[in-house]
């Protein structure tokens, strides 16, 4: 692009014997326009070399796993513990409550601790525990509760899953519209303070 610019530039100034207007004109004009395309140029080989380097440092950041260092190691004995779970706060698609006591759960298998998980289920958490058809029915959907596989497998675990029995008269639910294995109380504030009262540790969700 340098050459080109600079042979036109030597054409119009020795082509002729002496300077025409036309001439004298078209010299600034094309001096111009080479500056300019050599500026562009500049930039874009720039703009490359920045995208390629911030590309390459991604890379490397995104390749490092670092060591995580746990300064406060715990191993439980016994756990009991009742989850009160009466606001479903969603992470994603996901309550993340389910993720929480999947992982105390899990945590009290791998170290054999003894004790009893219940989680309370109330408010508008509530539908949660409903069965394929009454989830339907109360969402609106025609998809099941895609819930039920993690609620089964937290009863699998040992984990007792209870519904407030007022949530359940209050949206006209009897046993048969909940998944099997849900339990039903006679209400969540009343089951949660007998279980702090017998020494239950009270997780609020």
């Amino acid at each position: 692009m340098k050459n080109t610019c600079t042979n036109r530039f030597v054409i119009q100034q020795n082509g002729d014997p002496g300077p025409t207007p036309s001439a004298t004109i078209a010299r600034p004009s094309i001096l111009s326009d080479c500056l300019a395309i050599h500026r562009i140029w500049r930039l874009l080989l720039a703009t490359a070399l920045f995208v390629s380097a911030s590309g390459a440092f991604g890379q490397s950041s995104s390749a490092i796993d670092p060591a995580l260092q746990i300064d406060i190691p715990t191993v439980l004995e016994k756990a009991n513990v009742v989850i009160d779970f009466g606001h479903a706060v969603y992470a994603g698609d996901m309550p993340f409550a389910l993720g929480d006591i999947n992982l105390l759960a899990t945590d009290v298998r791998d170290w054999n601790a003894k004790g009893q998980i219940i989680f309370v289920f109330h408010g508008d958490a509530a539908y949660l525990v409903l069965n394929d058809e009454s989830y339907n029915a109360n969402r609106h959907v025609n998809t099941g509760n895609p819930y039920k596989k993690i609620l089964n497998g937290l009863m699998a675990e040992g984990v007792q899953l209870e519904l407030c029995g007022a949530t359940a008269k209050g949206n006209h639910w009897g046993n048969a519209n909940l998944l099997p294995g849900i339990k039903v109380n006679v209400n969540a504030m009343v089951r949660v303070t007998q279980l702090e009262q017998e020494g239950y540790t009270m997780i609020y969700e």
